[in-house]
């Protein structure tokens, strides 16, 4: 068996020989860089934006004039036949509201009702008709054909 000599230990490393530092990246030749090209940033969506928000617009416009026109119908021009009716005004000046027909409040009941109509002597003809009454609407003019409750 052979001894290592005596000015080296056998737990020591071997010295590493130096070696020239190695660069990540090809090295740079005077251009700029040579890798991946970048894709252009994508374009704004101005123009469909634009178009989102003028329909929300159009939207909302129509929202609202749709609920004047129907907030704004009286209770007669709303009212179909078989309902009741309470006169919240007098028999010169009526204000005709609908109300429940098992309420204590119901005066009349709708037995006929003519749209678009200011002639009150149709409601003549109807049988169960003992009072006729009409309203000059928002939208539309009505007759109503009552009998009392």
């Amino acid at each position: 068996m052979t001894t290592p000599p005596q000015d080296q230990n056998p737990n020591t490393p071997a010295p590493v020989e130096p070696t020239a530092p190695q660069q990540p990246y090809p090295p740079h030749q005077g251009g700029p860089f040579q890798g991946v090209p970048v894709p252009p940033p994508a374009p704004t969506n101005r123009f469909s934006k634009k178009l989102l928000r003028i329909g929300v617009f159009i939207v909302v416009a129509i929202a609202i004039a749709g609920g004047k026109w129907y907030f704004g119908q009286s209770d007669a021009e709303t009212t179909s036949v078989g309902a009741c009716m309470h006169n919240d005004g007098t028999e010169k000046e009526p204000d005709l509201n609908e109300v429940g027909c098992t309420s204590s409040d119901a005066q009349y009941k709708v037995v006929q009702k003519f749209d678009n109509s200011s002639d009150a002597d149709k409601c003549e003809a109807v049988t169960d008709s003992t009072i006729a009454y009409y309203q000059q609407g928002s939208s539309h003019d009505v007759v109503l054909c009552l009998k009392e409750v």
